[in-house]
């Protein structure tokens, strides 16, 4: 920027990156962890790869099937018959899966559970009533990543595979769900079968320390609460039948007489879990006993790259309801540069996050950041998604952007952050950024004003300030 005159002052259009600015700006050093191995006897992730092929190939079949269907009307070709949904509130409906099982020769009850299982592992995404290939369908052939993602995606959800036993307590069913990643542990360290009596035995004491660690007991000896707090085998026997069942049905292990074993992939996974937890564990915050706002403080950091491996870490040790509703807690806070890194750790969580970020676009602070997330998710090009705005929502981004940077990023950030700016002129800048009413509109000029080289350009920002300061116009 050299012209002396403000109104002649053009604006480099550039693609915005300012929060991965602003949380580079005060410089760490970086330490190499040399990438994890997997246990001796783990396959080669293309032989995973494979096996999780096999294991949803009636998953990609229905997926396929309904990408066809979409895009294959039965008739003239109008805009109702190109965007007739083959799903209902995420289920498909009666005609639709009576179609499926003639057209795919299946029963109807096999084309509802591959249905599920694709929605599951991500090969199918409802939105609305629309259901449309998700990204992975496309790189299924191709994409060995892709294909071990929605299964990890699957092993995650398998408490969904198959319903609870419907007489056992809704309370009793989630202790179990939290317990479950613990006997996973057992049968992965176990490297083969491993009793049923062991496994219930593992469960009890779990669950026990669950309820010990919720329930806020007087201290000294009281025999009525412990006893009621001892889980009773007879009521977890059962639910262990049904968690082991459901991971069975995903692939994870196979069972046999009064014995389980984990799978390669179920072996691998449980591994891949374990692992996220320790990088996190290691880390120099600890993010991953932290609440959501201090593991983004923590991340705010870190590379792009290392940030998200922090994010799955977090994710991975809570269930993703509660953590989706942190995250989105730390957003609607006064700190703009958390607001950003909370939705970057939102893109990691992904479908399951739909339905809040949904929601979230109702609040004004928050629906930049929710219709770029959305956009992104629907599969706009990174390139173009910012066109989902209109011109004061990028403004309204831009100012929330630049107070982010003012707060934790140096000066020439500050000045860099300029270029970005939407509109092609500083004095149009200025008129849009007093018009959108952001709350940290006067503290983000001041400090441009303060920052900026530019004698004249400084001292037009500062009366803009003053005027928004003043109400003016």
């Amino acid at each position: 920027m050299t012209s002396r005159n403000p109104r002649d002052s053009r604006l480099r259009l550039v693609r915005p990156r300012p929060l991965a600015d602003a949380s580079r700006a005060v410089p760490v050093p970086r330490t190499r962890r040399p990438a994890p191995r997997p246990p001796e006897g783990t396959p080669a992730r293309s032989v995973l790869a494979r096996m999780a092929r096999e294991g949803l190939a009636g998953a990609v079949r229905i997926a396929r099937w309904a990408d066809t269907t979409r895009t294959r009307p039965t008739g003239p070709r109008t805009a109702a018959t190109a965007s007739q949904p083959p799903a209902q509130g995420g289920t498909l409906s009666d005609e639709t899966c009576e179609r499926a099982a003639a057209e795919l020769d299946l029963t109807e009850k096999q084309v509802r559970a591959d249905w599920d299982t694709a929605r599951l592992a991500g090969l199918v995404e409802v939105h609305g009533g629309t259901a449309r290939p998700g990204w992975r369908l496309r790189a299924w052939d191709r994409d060995d990543s892709a294909v071990l993602r929605g299964w990890v995606a699957l092993f995650d959800a398998w408490s969904l595979v198959h319903p609870a036993p419907e007489e056992q307590p809704a309370s009793a069913v989630a202790e179990v769900i939290e317990a479950m990643p613990q006997v996973l542990s057992l049968l992965q360290l176990s490297d083969g079968p491993v009793a049923m009596p062991q496994l219930l035995d593992l469960l009890e004491q779990r669950v026990v320390e669950l309820r010990t660690e919720r329930c806020e007991i007087p201290f000294g000896p009281h025999p009525e609460q412990a006893a009621a707090d001892e889980p009773e085998a007879s009521l977890l026997a059962p639910l262990l039948d049904w968690a082991l069942c459901s991971l069975a049905a995903v692939g994870a292990l196979t069972l046999g007489e009064s014995q389980a074993t984990l799978t390669p992939l179920g072996s691998w996974a449980v591994w891949v879990k374990l692992e996220q937890i320790i990088v996190a564990a290691q880390s120099p915050a600890g993010n991953i006993e932290q609440s959501a706002e201090e593991m983004l403080r923590g991340c705010a950091r870190l590379r792009p790259k290392a940030a998200r491996a922090e994010y799955r870490a977090w994710l991975a040790a809570r269930p993703v309801g509660s953590a989706v509703t942190e995250l989105l807690d730390a957003a609607r806070g006064d700190d703009a540069l958390l607001r950003g890194l909370a939705f970057e750790a939102l893109r990691v969580v992904g479908a399951p996050a739909e339905r809040e970020v949904r929601a979230a676009a109702d609040r004004a602070s928050l629906r930049p950041y929710a219709l770029l997330w959305l956009a992104e998710h629907e599969g706009a090009d990174p390139e173009d998604v910012h066109a989902v705005l209109t011109r004061e929502e990028s403004t309204w981004l831009w100012v929330d952007t630049a107070a982010a940077v003012a707060d934790h990023g140096e000066a020439q950030l500050l000045v860099r952050h300029l270029e970005s700016a939407p509109q092609g002129t500083v004095p149009a800048l200025l008129q849009e950024v007093r018009r959108v009413g952001h709350p940290r509109t006067v503290q983000v000029l001041v400090a441009l004003a303060a920052a900026h080289p530019d004698p004249a350009l400084a001292k037009a920002v500062r009366r803009a300030a003053f005027q928004v300061h003043t109400g003016g116009a």
